[in-house]
């Protein structure tokens, strides 16, 4: 299992916005990268500094949203779907994204699922609960509006 660093996670996602500024994407990742870094206006001033990048601390007490984190929550996402693990996910964000009639807005809702699950296995100190996530993101998908 590939672990990467905060720093390499960071540099990853400035090199990737650098080559989707110069048209010089080079594989799938990047390119699946670059995708979600322009749904993100917002985020491109903290990916065009890395050294700025790899000093800066987000935290919880902050105001602004940690793209780094955020743009990683999209790929995993992405990545889930495209391989359906946990079982059921892909249908899940394609119902959600279908009733939302934006991709981009389902993988919002998406995340929180995401980040409930992750908060609640480092609280307990159990494995993530994917029943419980794609539970959460099937609810969503299906609730009346």
């Amino acid at each position: 299992m590939f672990t990467p660093s905060q720093e390499d996670v960071r540099r990853f996602f400035c090199a990737a916005y650098a080559k989707y500024l110069n048209n010089t994407l080079s594989d799938s990742l990047e390119t699946l990268a670059a995708q979600w870094i322009g749904e993100h206006p917002e985020y491109h001033a903290a990916l065009a500094d890395v050294d700025l990048a790899l000093c800066k601390n987000y935290s919880i007490d902050d105001a602004a949203t940690n793209p780094f984190l955020h743009l990683s929550m999209h790929l995993s996402i992405s990545e889930q779907c495209s391989i359906d693990q946990p079982r059921g996910i892909r249908q899940a964000v394609e119902l959600l994204s279908a009733k939302r009639g934006d991709l981009h807005a389902a993988h919002h809702e998406v995340m929180e699922c995401l980040g409930v699950m992750v908060w609640e296995s480092q609280r307990s100190g159990r494995p993530p609960d994917g029943q419980a996530y794609i539970e959460a993101v099937q609810q969503r998908a299906t609730q009346k509006a």
